[in-house]
């Protein structure tokens, strides 16, 4: 059965994604990677970040802190920097950049945490490597946090989940906090602030997969 496009819906389509990209190039609050400022101070990354809101709300409720919210898709980040800046938020950027570029760009043990929330499961055991929870950005994260500093961690992808917890034990991270009902569980609320994917995922009846660690001794 033959299927009738209208090429203007891509026109539509593209032309919403480039108002994106305008509106993160023009934000104050978000940077490319050549454009980051080593100087900024930042305590708590979110890496995966997608609109980057739980990193705002992250900012709202720890008005003390200095949020780095981090993705690879700029038009997605938008969608942040837009409600930081209705908020007056002044304690959260938005930086487009990948995992593998975070030793470049910001100071060893300068964070206190580290978020990954909702990354891409990567099913296929070939894309292992990609996996935010492999070893080597283990490793990344690591000689970034400084000591007594955590990392956080949701899914609601239980093999990746189960997967992540053997890799931490087996690079030596210490489980302090672990569940696979983060929202029926007696954890803090501060764990349960939702990503815009967990929104999601809970409204479909999902559950979502939460673990806090603490990396062995930080190397230089």
């Amino acid at each position: 059965m033959a299927v009738n496009l209208n090429p203007d819906d891509f026109i539509i389509t593209r032309k919403r994604k480039l108002y994106k990209f305008a509106l993160f190039a023009n934000s104050p609050l978000c940077f490319e990677v050549e454009q980051w400022q080593t100087t900024l101070p930042t305590d708590v990354l979110e890496l995966g970040a997608g609109t980057g809101l739980f990193g705002v709300s992250l900012a709202e409720h720890a008005p003390a802190s200095h949020v780095l919210a981090v993705d690879v898709k700029a038009d997605r980040l938008q969608t942040g920097a837009q409600q930081a800046l209705e908020k007056k938020l002044t304690n959260i950027h938005f930086l487009r950049a990948r995992a593998d570029q975070l030793l470049e760009l910001l100071p060893v043990h300068s964070l206190q945490k580290v978020w990954v929330t909702f990354p891409d499961p990567f099913p296929k055991e070939r894309s292992a490597k990609n996996r935010l929870t492999h070893p080597k950005f283990l490793a990344v994260y690591q000689t970034l946090l400084a000591s007594g500093g955590e990392l956080y961690f949701k899914t609601d992808a239980v093999d990746l989940f189960t997967w992540s917890l053997e890799q931490l034990v087996r690079e030596g991270w210490r489980i302090d906090e672990l569940s696979f009902d983060l929202h029926g569980s007696d954890l803090p609320d501060d764990y349960k602030v939702m990503t815009t994917y967990e929104t999601r995922y809970t409204g479909e009846g999902l559950s979502i997969h939460f673990v806090r660690a603490v990396p062995p001794i930080a190397t230089v």
